[in-house]
């Protein structure tokens, strides 16, 4: 059984993916699971990951509003209410974030965030280019499907190889609701939504690469 630690997830949709592929899975955030359970602990990952022996980690959601290219635009002109200061000290903390889980010392690593801009690649430590980008509904089984829509998702892994699609869809019919999501306090929520499709290939598949791991170690 892998040790499996989930970083930067309050959902618990790919902790109880893990979980359910029969592994010794936690999911870690600096805020509380949205559902009660004791399977998570509520710190900075950056303390868990360096205290505990882990196996694998996934850190799912770390922070990218201020990495991704789709807000670089506000790193020129800030958004009503912020400073520029602001806006690249958010970026530098992002940043560091992103570095220090990407350099772990865990044999297994996959990190998401949407695509970068230059200024987040320039600041990450031993940055390389994502090395896969899926689709949730490369995942999905049917039209009608809650994974059936479309948000662009990067990884970047080490010691991983890339995720097998086990989706039956073509992306036609594919929704773009994520983007769609109206303004309000939970949009960044709403926005950063993962999918039991792809939690569940990742269970299946790198679970099966860290257990095959352990057992030769």
């Amino acid at each position: 059984m892998a040790r499996v630690l989930i970083g930067c997830e309050t959902s618990g949709i790919v902790r109880n993916a893990f979980l359910d592929a029969v592994h010794d899975c936690w999911s870690c955030d600096v805020l509380p699971s949205d559902q009660p359970s004791n399977r998570h602990i509520q710190d900075d990952v950056r303390n868990v990951m360096n205290y505990e022996r882990w196996d694998f980690m996934a850190v799912m959601h770390p922070p990218c509003t201020r990495l991704c290219n789709s807000g670089v635009r506000w790193l020129h002109k800030p958004p009503e209410g912020k400073t520029l200061e602001q806006m690249w000290r958010d970026l530098d903390e992002g940043c560091a974030l992103f570095s220090d889980v990407w350099n772990a010392d865990i044999p297994l690593i996959a990190v998401e965030n949407p695509v970068m801009h230059k200024y987040a690649k320039a600041r990450i430590r031993n940055f390389e280019e994502a090395h896969q980008k899926v689709q949730p509904w490369q995942f999905a089984t049917s039209n009608a499907s809650p994974d059936n829509v479309t948000k662009k998702t990067c990884f970047w892994l080490k010691g991983l190889p890339l995720l097998t699609l086990t989706g039956t869809v073509d992306g036609k019919t594919a929704r773009d609701e994520c983007h769609k999501a109206s303004p309000s306090p939970d949009r960044w929520k709403i926005r950063s939504k993962f999918y039991h499709g792809i939690a569940a290939a990742m269970a299946e598949q790198w679970g099966a690469i860290a257990q095959a791991s352990l057992a030769a170690a």
